[in-house]
């Protein structure tokens, strides 16, 4: 499947990228490429991930080992990243 990133989760890689470059600057290059891993797992196989109850038509998938969550919506040939944020702070869905 095609995927595509909303406005919003743009903002929040940008957020997410200068925050571990500037903090954790040996950690970034490998959340980048956990991230690509999990968002190539959710493009083969969409409909694996949890569904956000409070939320028809919106899944999450946990990046495993980092405090990040992914939430998208699926359409019959695309998913749509809604956005990437950090556990520690309120869902933004």
């Amino acid at each position: 499947m095609k995927v595509v990133f909303t406005a919003a989760a743009v903002d929040d890689l940008r957020s997410m990228a200068a925050y571990l470059a500037a903090n954790y600057p040996n950690v970034a290059p490998i959340v980048e490429r956990r991230l690509q891993v999990v968002i190539a797992r959710i493009a083969r196989w969409p409909e694996s991930a949890q569904r956000v109850v409070e939320r028809p038509g919106v899944r999450v998938v946990p990046l495993v080992r980092y405090p990040y969550k992914i939430f998208y919506t699926i359409t019959e040939d695309t998913v749509e990243i809604l956005h990437i944020h950090h556990t520690s702070r309120p869902a933004p869905i």
